[in-house]
């Protein structure tokens, strides 16, 4: 796939302008519909206990219009009382019922507002803590990561770095779709509803404060687009970006990403290779996979190390970071290691908590 020339990549850009809010994680409450269902029945149940109390007392109340009180005015006499209308053309005259009055419709008068004025004041309090908590998390947002899409390579890229500390309150990610979105919040992600190609949508994301962003779109134009936006917006994040087709990832590189993995090529690869040794493609595999079996890891050159040679240390170190190079362990160049370089390293997992490679059968050559 070839990307589309600038027109048409302004085109796409313009095609997708939907409108963008922030979704933070919360809690599994009960829907809207649900909670006022609920308030209406407590309201009809308190409505019914008061007609009923009036009905029993009916002898200690007077219509004005025919004297007694029947099933009917005890409701019409609970509704108009409870809801502080108060005709007055029922009214108790005994002492017995206006005590009633006081010890028992009064409360229930009170409990029938509480129950009708706490779902306004709970919808308006929920409006105000929504936005307390966002306008909260956006000043405490610092050092973050910002995942565009959340699909299967977005989903799988998080829960990588998830694996290795980041904790999901550090991690944003950014969709059009806002099921997607609302799948993000319900793993624990903060979510940003919109398209990722647009300067301002970025920003409710706090790009311009983010650490690292992966780009994991759908499209590889999209990814081109994203990743020029989110360079501008930060030129200090390390971005990775993924693209379906190999010819594109020098244009995203150029494009301002740190990095460009081409998903096509990358499983393109990993099938040849399983093809040829399905032992080797199983241990490139559990390399991929972060904390289980093998894991590369990078970590810093400890003081006891400096003076030695990667062979000499007890991880199998696979290459050397020294300054903006990435050399391999046998490279002359690396001589021995310094404190300031920075080893790639392959390392077990917990073998109780993951299966490592070497105890699982290989598949049928």
């Amino acid at each position: 796939m070839k990307l589309p020339g600038h027109d048409a990549i302004a085109r796409h850009a313009g095609e997708h302008l939907v409108t963008h809010r922030v979704k933070l994680p919360r809690k599994v409450v009960e829907r809207p519909i649900r909670q006022v269902v609920k308030r209406l029945v407590m309201a009809l149940v308190v409505l019914v206990a008061t007609a009923l109390v009036v009905y029993a007392d009916r002898e200690g109340y007077r219509d004005s219009s025919d004297g007694p009180v029947d099933l009917l005015d005890a409701f019409y006499y609970a509704t108009v009382t409870l809801s502080t209308t108060g005709y007055g053309d029922i009214t108790p005259v005994s002492d017995s019922a206006r005590l009633t009055n006081i010890l028992v419709i009064t409360p229930l008068r009170v409990l029938f507002l509480i129950i009708l004025v706490g779902t306004t004041l709970e919808v308006l309090t929920e409006r105000t803590r929504e936005e307390w908590r966002l306008n909260r998390w956006r000043s405490t947002l610092r050092d973050h990561t910002v995942v565009i899409g959340f699909g299967t390579k977005g989903r799988s890229a998080i829960q990588t770095v998830c694996a290795t500390g980041l904790k999901k309150e550090q991690v944003v990610v950014v969709d059009p779709s806002s099921k997607v979105i609302d799948t993000a919040t319900a793993e624990g992600y903060a979510g940003v509803i919109g398209d990722a190609t647009r300067s301002d949508v970025l920003k409710r994301a706090e790009v311009h404060k983010a650490r690292q962003i992966i780009v994991a779109p759908q499209r590889d134009d999209t990814s081109v687009l994203v990743t020029l936006t989110a360079r501008q917006l930060n030129r200090t994040a390390k971005i990775v970006a993924a693209v379906r087709e190999e010819e594109n990832a020098p244009l995203l590189k150029q494009s301002g990403a740190d990095a460009v993995i081409t998903s096509s090529g990358a499983a393109g690869r990993l099938l040849g290779l399983s093809v040829l040794s399905p032992a080797a493609g199983m241990v490139m595999e559990d390399l991929i996979q972060q904390g289980s079996g093998l894991d590369l890891v990078e970590r810093p050159v400890v003081r006891g190390e400096v003076g030695k040679t990667p062979r000499e240390t007890d991880d199998l170190v696979v290459s050397v970071l020294r300054g903006h190079r990435v050399l391999g362990y046998d490279d002359p160049s690396v001589g021995t290691l310094q404190l300031t370089d920075r080893l790639i390293t392959i390392v077990r997992a917990t073998p109780a908590i993951r299966v490592a490679p070497d105890t699982r059968p290989l598949p049928p050559g």
